[in-house]
Order: C-alpha cells, then structure tokens, then sequence
C-alpha cells in the first residue's frame, strides 16, 4: 500500500514537472506572436504559430511612394512568374522558423524580400528590451542583414 502511494505520488510529480516545463517552453516559444513595427517604421508584420512553426505576414507597409496605395503592389520581382501578379499586403515574408529552447531562439527560418524576389535563411531572438531582431543572412548568421522590430500589440 504505502509503495502504491509513494508510486503515484511520484508519477503524479513528473507528470506535473513535465506539464509545467512544457506550458513554459510553449508559453517561451509563443512570445514572438503578434504585431511588430520595424524601427524604421515602414514596416507591421503580424507573426503567428502555424501548427510548430512560425510565420510573419505583411498586415502593413510604406515604401515612400505616397502616391501608390498599398494593396495595389504585388509580388512583381517573384522568380516564379506565376506568383508575381499576389499582393504583397497580406503576404508571408517568414516561414518554417521553430522555437529553441537551447538558445531562445527561433531558428531554421526562410525570409522572403519581395523587393528582390529572393529567399534568404532566418533566423529571430527577442533581446533584452523586447525588441525583436529578425536576421536573414546566406548559409552563415555572419553573412546576412537584420531588422528590428518594436511590439506594437
């Protein structure tokens, strides 16, 4: 009897330990959903979880041309020619970027500049002061540029 209750209370322990560890690597990982502004200010994305991964959609942008509207531009630069004519209000820019716990992290990512119509890796870490630095960079982190976004939501 008292083996029964000393082997259910230490069951019931890893499986409280594994739920905790589990809600603070996912609630970790999840920090990086939501509306973030580029420090330039030209640039909202809305990041999202999709199934394991995360994603970035463009939800708003100003390139400077003032008399342009923005849903008017599409994908124009797009290697595929049947992907030039979608508009690049609303579209992904960041896909496949998963969360390590190890380095705190996003990492594994693909980052699309619709300005060249190219794709780059990527990879994303949430600094200190809660700004988000989205890196995309060729092969080596060292190779590559970054930008950096304030939460706006």
């Amino acid at each position: 009897m008292m083996a029964n209750q000393l082997l259910c209370s230490f069951l019931a322990l890893i499986m409280y330990t594994g739920i905790n560890y589990h809600t603070k690597g996912g609630a970790a990982a999840d920090q990086i959903c939501g509306k973030w502004e580029s420090e330039e200010k030209n640039l909202i994305v809305q990041v999202y979880k999709d199934d394991n991964e995360y994603k970035a959609r463009v939800v708003w942008f100003n390139n400077g041309d003032g008399d342009k509207v923005m849903y008017t531009y599409t994908d124009k630069h797009n290697p595929n020619p049947a992907l030039r004519n979608r508009k690049v209000l609303g579209m992904d820019v960041v896909d496949n970027l998963v969360y390590s716990p190890e380095s705190q992290s996003w990492e594994n990512g693909i980052i699309y500049d619709a300005s060249s119509g190219r794709h780059w890796n990527s990879c994303a870490r949430i600094d200190k002061d809660g700004k988000l630095k989205v890196k995309g960079y060729w092969k080596f982190k060292f190779i590559g540029k970054s930008i950096n976004f304030k939460r706006i939501d």
